[in-house]
């Protein structure tokens, strides 16, 4: 299905911001500028810089206009449904280098990986606003998604991130996600992650997204300690009992 104009000024964008034509506190092009090269309203290219600001990659700036944000987010695993953007994130720190591995069995069911074959992995620390340790989050990517992808394989964020990146270079949309739920205690090295003691509960989210032939893209196994983690849902009910 073909862009609206606004989203193909948003993804435009993204790519030079991936690109690193425009970098981090950079201001992007202005409203006017926009107007111009593209031939739309100002509504619509201030419609296309909202949807980057959802997306948590620029912040506006009273006057001035709006820049590149200067600190990268990422979200906990799960909970990417509907609504859900990463601006709703928090600040993070890589773990680590990314690198071809054989993960869990678990994880390996999930991407539909036959046993003992490699997928790319990737860490990250998600942390609170006051920069503690909120979320360990380990994303694996299956090879036909990860050789498609060579920035995946670098240790840097990924401005426009990781969901937009795959899509713009494989063609390939996230259209379902599915979450699973457990609790456990920490192994030692989530706790020293996590700054926690021992014994500790830990909430553990397996998040897998599908695009639309029902292949897994990418599976992410988030594990957040007791009284960080925390799920509200917001329903309606049976009148009728």
């Amino acid at each position: 299905m073909a862009l609206l104009k606004y989203e193909q000024i948003a993804e435009s964008l993204r790519r030079r911001i991936s690109d690193a034509e425009f970098g981090p506190g950079d201001l992007l092009p202005s409203s006017r500028d926009l107007c111009e090269q593209w031939a739309v309203s100002r509504a619509t290219a201030i419609k296309a810089m909202e949807v980057l600001r959802v997306d948590g990659l620029v912040v506006p700036h009273q006057g001035r206009g709006f820049a590149v944000t200067e600190v990268p987010v990422a979200r906990p695993a799960g909970g990417r449904g509907s609504g859900a953007t990463r601006a709703q994130g928090g600040p993070y720190r890589r773990l680590g280098a990314p690198e071809m591995l054989v993960p869990p069995s678990h994880v390996a069911d999930a991407l539909g990986l036959a046993a003992g074959r490699q997928a790319l992995h990737r860490a990250r620390l998600v942390l609170t606003e006051e920069g503690q340790p909120h979320s360990y989050v380990v994303a694996w990517f299956p090879p036909e998604v990860s050789d498609l992808c060579p920035r995946l394989h670098q240790n840097g964020p990924i401005a426009e991130g990781t969901t937009h990146y795959v899509r713009r270079v494989t063609g390939r949309l996230s259209v379902r996600g599915m979450d699973a739920t457990s609790v456990r205690l920490a192994t030692r090295v989530e706790a020293e992650l996590l700054q926690v003691k021992r014994p500790c509960a830990v909430a553990v989210v397996l998040h897998t997204a599908y695009d639309q032939d029902g292949t897994a893209l990418v599976c992410e196994e988030g594990i957040t300690p007791e009284g960080l983690w925390e799920r509200t849902d917001n329903y309606p009910m049976n009148q009728q009992g």
